[in-house]
């Protein structure tokens, strides 16, 4: 990801809404998958239990990336791009950052708690734990790399269902799961990719990783993602009007293929500009909301 330089003079709060990265945000939209799958999302109580999920991942998630940046610090220095982080960059002092990252890991743990959605504060500890691990050392060991960071988007989709005291499907885990590896091989596939056409080495792992490998574990993950999926809504469809739930496999399928010609094209390095870049992606997406949604309101 190409990073713009902010000149030494700017303000230490613009530094910091850099470092916490709010585009990033989008990714916790995922809290929202656990609620809508069990058609429940627009409970006022739901509704307002997958809010609370996605402020706490949206603080936690921060904190992480200002921990990460902290460690990093010499590395990102001596790099062509991660140079022009602001904490790197002498933008954000070092203690600020740190007193940063502990208020927001302590806020989003204690929003959790003080909101009595305890299961949450748990999936919440579970996320910074293995996140803290990552940036300490995790992320230099390849595969644990991808299963780390596919652990991340998993936990996002399950915050909102168990905010809200939803049972998940395990069909509902399985796809999530897999879903969630194919992004990830898909984002490291696009990042070696870039390598190959003069771009700049921007994780280390990369070294062990070849092209072969990674579309056979995004080809893997797909193949799981698709099945499984199609498993999920045909037992939806047993029910009555169960056709719709059947019906969203159509545009659920469209689109897998349609994101992995973005992978293999190498621009898939930021999946959730991919998304919401791609206006057929956006339709498909609609589309599958739509038909899975009525499905499993008139289960």
């Amino acid at each position: 990801m190409n990073q713009e330089p902010m000149p030494t003079n700017t303000p230490v709060w613009k530094g910091v809404i850099r470092e916490i990265r709010p585009k990033q945000w989008v990714k916790n939209v995922l809290v929202t998958a656990g609620p809508l799958a069990a058609a429940t999302l627009f409970q006022p109580s739901v509704a307002l239990s997958t809010l609370i999920a996605f402020i706490c991942f949206c603080l936690i998630a921060s904190a992480v990336y200002l921990l990460n940046d902290l460690i990093d610090i010499e590395a990102d220095r001596a790099h062509p791009v991660k140079r022009f982080r602001p904490i790197a960059a002498g933008i954000v002092p070092i203690p600020t950052a740190i007193v940063l990252a502990i208020l927001f890991l302590v806020s989003s743990i204690a929003l959790a708690v003080l909101t009595q959605r305890w299961q949450l504060a748990v999936v919440l500890l579970v996320y910074a734990a293995i996140q803290i691990a990552y940036c300490l050392k995790l992320k230099h060991i390849a595969v644990l790399d991808m299963a780390i960071v596919s652990s991340g988007f998993l936990l996002r989709a399950m915050a909102g269902g168990v905010a809200a005291g939803i049972v998940l499907s395990p069909w509902f885990l399985m796809v999530a799961s897999f879903g969630s590896l194919f992004m990830v091989a898909g984002k490291r596939y696009s990042e070696l990719h870039l390598i190959g056409k003069g771009e700049k080495k921007t994780r280390k792992t990369l070294e062990a990783y070849s092209l072969s490998y990674l579309r056979f574990v995004w080809g893997i993950a797909a193949s799981g993602l698709v099945v499984f999926y199609c498993l999920w809504a045909v037992g939806i469809g047993g029910a009555a009007h169960g056709l719709f739930p059947q019906l969203s496999i159509i545009p659920f399928l469209i689109a897998i293929l349609r994101y992995a010609v973005d992978i293999d094209r190498g621009a898939a390095g930021e999946p959730e500009s991919v998304v919401l870049g791609d206006k057929a992606l956006i339709v498909l997406g609609l589309l599958w909301l739509a038909l899975f949604s009525i499905g499993a309101v008139m289960q």
